[in-house]
């Protein structure tokens, strides 16, 4: 391929980190994973960050935690607003905890949920909100906020798809009351696979911690009181306390994501370098909708609509991308309620997702990457002028 989707990012220094852990015989969770976990809250001045196997994990996890807070704890039948567009582990860990979902529409520039529909979503049903910042480029993050606090609700941030992008001088994945991140491999930094739960509460952090690891009490910090303690150390060390999972991380993961989080600063200079190369070249042309940045963005990708009327269809776009040896994918995973998997879902739609519905049929990306892609990016016009 000319240019790919997705870009292999390590160097020597994750290889030797790989090696580092190899050679110390300890494999599962440690040392490492608790130095990433450290690094990684630092980086977004938060106070917990929790590393599990994946960021769909991390969703799982981060929705679970708010099952078992002891104040104003979620629970079945409790509703939850969502966008439209997001991928399918944003919605899954909702439907498997029996919340109901409102979906709420995108706005066509920014791919992100239309703020101003909140309050037609709102009912006295609601408990929560999801924000997610799409492929790179933050959602209103601020308002989001300020909505969930005049209305008492929680926000979970699905921060998966924007590691280090940026509003008002605000990380991303630090608006909620819990935030995910992904590390996946076509992802910001990638640990193979891996994800984090972040949050300021002690609470979740500690729920966070239990429900990670089979939902026993052993790996919950001791300052923190969620569950009285028996006298019985023994047994302590196998007492389950609530519902859980196994999806811890591996010290390889961590590792290698201590050395991509020190490379992270600058893979997200030169992937903001690639956008606004991308942005001369396409801002201007009425044939395509490109994502109109909010904040700042960490720039994902590279996301395009074909707009409709302009006499263009999306499959006059696919043939010679393919002859051009450029990839090319559906946007984020499209609209949500039209994909199959829906039927198994409690869900309401406010108003008719005419947005998303474009997204889905018209839209598409190609891949943006921590190294100088001009050349891609001429490619990409020339090919496309000839259409």
């Amino acid at each position: 391929m000319f240019w790919e989707l997705a870009a292999d990012t390590w160097g020597h220094e994750e290889r030797a980190a790989i090696t580092r852990v190899m050679d110390s015989g300890r494999y599962t969770i440690g040392p490492e994973v608790e130095a990433f976990e450290r690094a990684f809250a630092d980086y977004h001045g938060a106070k917990h960050a929790v590393m599990v196997n994946s960021g769909s994990s991390a969703n799982l996890v981060a929705v679970a935690s708010l099952f078992h807070t002891r104040n104003n704890p979620l629970a079945r039948g409790d509703e939850v607003i969502v966008p439209a567009i997001s991928w399918a582990t944003t919605y899954h860990p909702l439907q498997q905890y029996g919340l109901k979902l409102r979906f709420v529409d995108v706005e066509l520039d920014t791919l992100n949920i239309d703020t101003s529909q909140l309050n037609e979503a709102l009912t006295p049903k609601t408990k929560a909100i999801v924000a997610v910042s799409i492929l790179g480029n933050p959602a209103a993050l601020d308002v989001l906020r300020a909505f969930a606090d005049e209305h008492g609700l929680y926000l979970i941030e699905d921060n998966c798809e924007s590691l280090d992008a940026e509003l008002g001088g605000k990380k991303t994945g630090t608006f909620g009351d819990v935030n995910t991140f992904s590390f996946f491999f076509s992802h910001h930094i990638s640990t193979g696979e891996g994800g984090m739960v972040v949050t300021d509460s002690p609470e979740i952090d500690g729920l966070s911690r239990a429900i990670r690891a089979h939902g026993w009490i052993r790996d919950v910090p001791d300052n923190v009181d969620l569950f009285e303690a028996g006298d019985d150390i023994f047994s302590e060390a196998y007492r389950f306390v609530i519902p859980g999972y196994n999806v811890r991380p591996q010290e390889i993961n961590a590792a290698v994501g201590l050395v991509q989080l020190a490379k992270l600063p600058n893979f997200t200079a030169v992937r903001r370098a690639n956008l606004k190369m991308f942005q001369d070249v396409f801002a201007g042309d009425e044939r395509f909708i490109i994502q109109r940045e909010n904040g700042q963005s960490s720039s994902f990708c590279f996301p395009m609509i074909v707009r409709p009327g302009c006499g263009l269809e999306r499959a006059d776009v696919f043939e010679p991308l393919k002859e051009a040896r450029i990839g090319f994918r559906m946007v984020t995973g499209g609209c949500f309620p039209r994909h199959d998997a829906i039927k198994y879902f409690d869900y309401d739609i406010v108003g008719d997702l005419s947005n998303a519905n474009i997204v889905h049929d018209r839209g598409f990306f190609v891949g943006n990457h921590p190294f100088d892609l001009s050349e891609q990016i001429e490619k990409l016009r020339n090919v496309l002028n000839k259409l």
